[in-house]
This record gives structure tokens, sequence and C-alpha cells, in this order.
């Protein structure tokens, strides 16, 4: 363990060794130029200095200015994301393990979330968020460098908009935890969410948030359907199969030990899901209602129609797979929120929970993995679904928003497709040697033994419930 921690603490240091601009770079600002108007009038030379004192100042462009409704806003926003992730997902994943390593898995949420949010102040959001080139940002803001109170974010604060997007660095890797429960080392996993944050996450955040390769190719990503879902859904992959399946796995009932954990905290990641699409508006504003409507129809039709599918081929409706729909509709609607119109989000969420239900079913089946919390198959599928289907949905004659102009829907669906492989091959490069990495420097998988007894009490020294 000792091991492990003398190496997080190396692990800002590599986050700054990976960028190309220098410290010394200015902190990016939002700046207004102001032009001076010049007289094209044809005056004799001699009255042109009277003729200047004569023009009319150019009016400068008012300065942002702190709005204290978006701030507040905003600040219950970023709570809301935090809801979500604890105990929202942690009590929805700690439900759907076995009993025996329930409190591995909300370790591990609990202290990723902590981590990261650590990691993002010392460099995660400069890299993010800073002028940089197109894969990458800059320093300029590392530790927090330059910000102050006074800082403004567009009308709200910095430090605001900082922490808003801290939340959403600190669940994606939460996501992830998923494809791997109940067989991987609690130092592993925390080596390897520091790397991978560090060159998988901020990237993919900076080519599309940040003014990076994908916001200059014109991909629509509202609130994380690439950036998070696809994301964490192709790293969950790769790490379950990298890792192998869990001991007994296909030959042992393996079933959630508490569904009722799970639907409370499926219950809380949905509530915190509108601070999540919501607030990445920015603003309490026309759009941000239209993202709060959206975001409730996609969720409810896709509980719908999951509920429907197994009531057709299964022949009874599950509270599992209610929840499950729930979130695949949370996770399509997430890229599109901003971008379509609430019937649109009504297919979106309801075609959603098939394409889901088929990747935890039919795909895994036939593949043979085992993503134990079916990460892939709800975030990443759902992801992928959500982010082309923007391209299309958010056509006017649709009720969408409309293209920029001279932007045709297939022109919108093919850099739409464009984000989604880029996204997922560098994050399955990266995600690959990150596992390769942690596993020679302190192993990835727990010993039979351990994993046999469970991770509660051969990581952690607990048990979650007394018997």
């Amino acid at each position: 363990m000792k091991k492990i921690l003398s190496i997080l603490s190396l692990v800002a240091v590599m986050g700054l060794a990976a960028s190309p601009v220098s410290y010394a770079e200015e902190t990016v600002t939002e700046t207004i130029t102001v032009q001076e108007t010049v007289s094209t009038d044809a005056a004799p030379a001699a009255e042109a200095p009277a003729a200047a004192e004569a023009a009319p100042a150019a009016e400068a462009a008012p300065a942002p200015t702190l709005d204290v409704g978006n701030t507040a806003f905003m600040i219950v926003a970023t709570v809301l994301v935090i809801l979500m992730t604890i105990p929202g997902l942690a009590l929805f994943y700690g439900g759907l393990v076995r009993q025996k390593n329930m409190l591995s898995v909300l370790m591990q949420v609990f202290v990723v979330f902590s981590m990261i949010s650590v990691l993002w102040a010392a460099y995660g959001y400069s890299m993010a968020f800073s002028e940089g080139n197109m894969i990458v940002g800059g320093l300029s803001k590392a530790f927090l460098a330059g910000i102050t109170p006074a800082s403004l974010s567009g009308t709200i604060p910095e430090y605001v908009f900082l922490t808003f997007q801290l939340t959403f660095a600190a669940i994606t890797p939460g996501l992830i935890v998923g494809g791997f429960a109940e067989r991987m080392k609690f130092s592993a996993v925390l080596l390897f969410t520091a790397l991978w944050v560090t060159f998988a996450y901020i990237p993919i955040a900076h080519m599309v948030w940040g003014g990076g390769y994908l916001a200059e190719l014109g991909a629509k990503d509202f609130a994380g359907g690439t950036v998070v879902h696809i994301n964490a859904g192709i790293a969950a992959l790769i790490g379950a199969i990298m890792l192998g399946k869990r001991i007994g796995y296909g030959k042992e009932a393996m079933p959630p030990h508490n569904l009722v954990m799970t639907m409370i905290g499926d219950s809380l990641l949905w509530v915190g899901w509108f601070g999540f699409n919501v607030g990445s508006e920015l603003a309490a504003d026309g759009i941000a209602g239209m993202v709060l409507i959206n975001t409730q129809l996609a969720t409810g039709s896709a509980v719908l129609g999951w509920i429907f599918a197994e009531w057709l081929f299964r022949g009874k409706p599950s509270m599992l797979g209610a929840a499950s729909g729930a979130v695949a509709g949370l996770v399509a609607i997430t890229p599109a929120c901003g971008f379509i119109g609430p019937m649109g989000s009504i297919i979106l969420g309801f075609t959603a929970s098939f394409v889901s239900l088929w990747g935890v079913t039919k795909l895994k089946g036939a593949l043979g993995y085992d993503d134990s919390l079916d990460v892939f198959g709800v975030h990443g599928l759902a992801g992928i679904w959500g982010a082309v289907g923007t391209g299309v949905l958010m056509s006017p004659g649709l009720g969408g928003v409309g293209y920029a102009e001279g932007v045709t829907m297939g022109g919108q669906v093919s850099t739409q497709i464009i984000a989604v492989v880029v996204t997922l091959i560098w994050t399955g490069i990266v995600s690959v040697i990150l596992y390769k990495v942690v596993d020679a420097v302190v192993g990835l998988r727990v010993s039979e033994e351990y994993e046999r007894e469970g991770l509660d009490t051969t990581e952690h020294g607990e048990r979650a419930y007394s018997l």
C-alpha cells in the first residue's frame, strides 16, 4: 500500500508533464476588444483633429458581470451532481453486487470521487479548460493559479464553473468501477483512476468542451455523452476483458444482493441528473427549461421501453429492468438534451432502452465478457446511441434546434460518428496501456482466496452487515 500511495503522490507531476504548454503561459480570460471609430470623410488634413474630437467614441461592449440567479442555479446543479455520485451511484452499484463485496464498491466510488476532486484542482481543470492545442489544454491555471472570487466564467464565478466540471471528472471513473467490480485490488483502482483521468478523461473533455479538435469539428455533446458515458463505457469493457471473469461467473448465481438499495440509488441518480444535464446550460434560461423536460421524458420513456421489452420477451417486467431502463434513458439524452425537442427525447429514450437491453443480454452473451454491472451495455451503448441520435433529432423538422449554417443532417450525423470513434479509439488505447502499467506496478486482480472470501473483509477489514 505504501508503494501505491507513493505512486499516487507523483500523479500530479505526471499530469503536468503531459502538457505541451509552458507553465508560464498567461491565464486565458474572456476579453472584449474595442476598436476606435475611424472617420472616412475626405476632410482637409487641418480639420482632421477637430473631426476626430467630434466623432462619438466607440461604445465598448459591456464586460461580463456576475448574475446572482445563474450563480445560485449553478451551485444547486453542482450539489445535485455530487448527490448523484455519493450516495446515488455508490448505492446503485452497492445493491447490484454480492453482499460480501458491497463495501468495496462503496469505498471505490467514494474514494475515487474524493481523489479526483483534488487532482482536478491540481492540474485537471487547467489541462481541460485552458488554452492549449487540439488535444489538451495548458497549465496556466494549474493549482488554480490566477483564479479569485472575482474571476468569472461567463456570468458565474469561475470557482463555481470549475467545481461543476470537477463533479463530471469525478463521477466518470466512478462509473468505470462497475466493469471490474468484485475482483480488482483497491490500490489498483486508485492508481488506474488517477492515470486514466489524466490521460483519457482530460484530453476528451478538452477536445469536446475545451475548444479542442472535436469542438472545432462541430461535434455536439451537451452534457457528456462522449466525455462521460462512452469514455467510461469503453474503459470498463476493456477492464472487464483484461481482468477476466469473476470466479464462478456463468456457473454460480450472482444476483444483486439488495434491489431496494439499487432502486434508491437509481432514484438519486435520476434526481441528480437534472444537475448534470440542466446545469450544463450554465444559466437559468429557456434552454435550461427545455433540457429539464427532455431529461424527464427520455428517462420515463426508457423505463417503459425496457419493462415492455422484458414483458414481451421474458414474461415479467422487473425492478432491475426498470432501474436499468432509467439509466439508459438518462445516458442517451445527455448529449442531446440541449439540441432536440421533447418529442424527440421520448423517441431517443424509448429506443435507447432496447439498444442497452440488447447489449447486456445478446451482445454480452455472444462475446462472453464479464462486465459486472453492465457499464458498457448501458453507459457505452446508450451513450453511442444518444450521440448519433443527436445528429438526427436536432433537425427542425423533428422538433430540434436546427443545424449550423451550411450543415445538413447527414453532415452532422457524420460528425457525431467521428466524435464517437475518436473517443472509442483514444480511450481504448489509453486504457489498455494503463491497465498493463498498473498490473506491472501493483497487480490488477486480488488473489483467488481473497475473491472467494469477498473484498469487504480482505481489502478493507469490514462487513456491510452485522450477522
